[in-house]
């Protein structure tokens, strides 16, 4: 038997395994820290322990600095989308529905979606390395040595900002991303711009633009709280800001596409 067990341990399915066991560890822990990080967050929130100057510096770098490249990007995948939809739909008689299905599309998914995406590539890695730096050069730890509560101090001005900016980044995003899903209806397929809007107008819902907001509000906290967090326990010198820094990009990624998951079935199933 102890042969057997030699033998098995020995073996790639072992090593999978053991892999596997090692990645799923990591993952809880770190699903640990963030909740324990985001209530301590919240506690600070709750008790008023905000520095106002430091907020509107986060805000007007995370809505501010990152809306160019959000709107290209939203704006970019409007008309790759109206491009390849409005012809075909208008060659099957149902142009007078292109508009509807682009807002839809746009305000549901695209605008926060790929806001939340561009945000995490500028705003989120940013925030990663920020702190990890902060972290293996010891300056977090003077913080603590200070008396500051250091998750208080460095969490809650960019943890608020994404919360506040982000629903403003996705209005600006969807309205660009509407506008320029008409005008390549009209360039490609032809489309007047009246039935395009007439169309958005009668397919478009408050329960939809209440719905975006939420969740862009969400993405924004989640975006900048996992960021943080990733940063804020990073090691081992430059090769771990590098690697906390990836790990918030993918988490990132991963917790918005969960989130949108979860709001498409709660709200439009």
């Amino acid at each position: 038997m102890e042969d057997l067990f030699r033998y098995f341990r020995m073996s790639a399915t072992y090593r999978i395994y053991r892999e596997m066991v090692r990645f799923l560890i990591g993952v809880l822990s770190m699903i640990g820290q963030i909740a324990q990080v985001g209530l301590r967050v919240l506690k600070s929130v709750l008790t008023c322990s905000i520095s106002p100057k430091e907020l509107i510096y986060q805000c007007d770098r995370f809505g501010v600095s990152s809306l160019p490249i959000t709107l290209s990007i939203v704006g970019m995948t409007s008309i790759i989308v109206a491009s390849q939809v409005a012809l075909e739909m208008v060659k099957q008689g149902g142009g007078n529905f292109i508009g509807m299905l682009m807002t839809i599309l746009i305000v549901r998914e695209v605008g926060a979606i790929m806001s939340g995406f561009a945000i995490i590539s500028m705003i989120g890695s940013s925030l990663a390395s920020e702190l990890a730096t902060m972290r293996v050069t010891e300056q977090v730890d003077a913080i603590d040595v200070l008396g500051v509560d250091s998750v208080s101090y460095l969490f809650v001005p960019r943890v608020l900002s994404g919360i506040i900016m982000m629903p403003l980044v996705v209005i600006l995003a969807s309205f660009v991303g509407v506008l320029l899903g008409a005008a390549a209806s009209k360039g490609f397929a032809g489309l007047t711009y009246r039935a395009y809007f007439d169309s958005a107008l009668l397919g478009l819902h408050m329960k939809d633009l209440w719905v975006s907001l939420f969740k862009s509000a969400v993405f924004g906290g989640s975006i900048a709280l996992i960021s943080c967090t990733w940063g804020y326990f990073a090691s081992g010198g430059a090769k771990g800001v590098g690697i906390a820094t990836t790990k918030a990009v993918v988490w990132s990624f991963i917790s918005i596409v969960i989130w949108d998951m979860v709001f498409a079935v709660l709200f439009f199933f």
